[in-house]
């Protein structure tokens, strides 16, 4: 996303984590400006499996979303899926 588009992406990105933690099985769900490569946003989702994931990806929060992209200057993305059998406090 160039970063000047940020500030007009902000309400539609606030409506998509809004949704998104609403689902059945969302832990966790936020974005994240890098610092160091201005316009690049991450996204950190948690799910209680993938069952929730995939019910997630078939939300019509996603399908705004995604229609959304070109308008508000997003070009690209990376999806990665991790597995973690456990975790604990460092």
């Amino acid at each position: 996303m160039a970063p000047d588009s940020l500030d007009a992406a902000r309400p539609a990105m606030a409506a998509m984590i809004a949704a998104s933690r609403a689902e059945p099985g969302c832990l966790a769900y936020s974005y994240a400006e890098d610092v160091l490569e201005p316009g690049m946003i991450r996204v950190n989702e948690r799910w209680s499996g993938r069952e929730a994931l995939s019910a997630h990806f078939k939300a019509p929060h996603i399908a705004a979303w995604r229609s959304a992209w070109a308008t508000l200057g997003i070009t690209d993305r990376n999806l990665r899926l991790y597995e973690v059998a456990s975790s604990e406090p460092c």
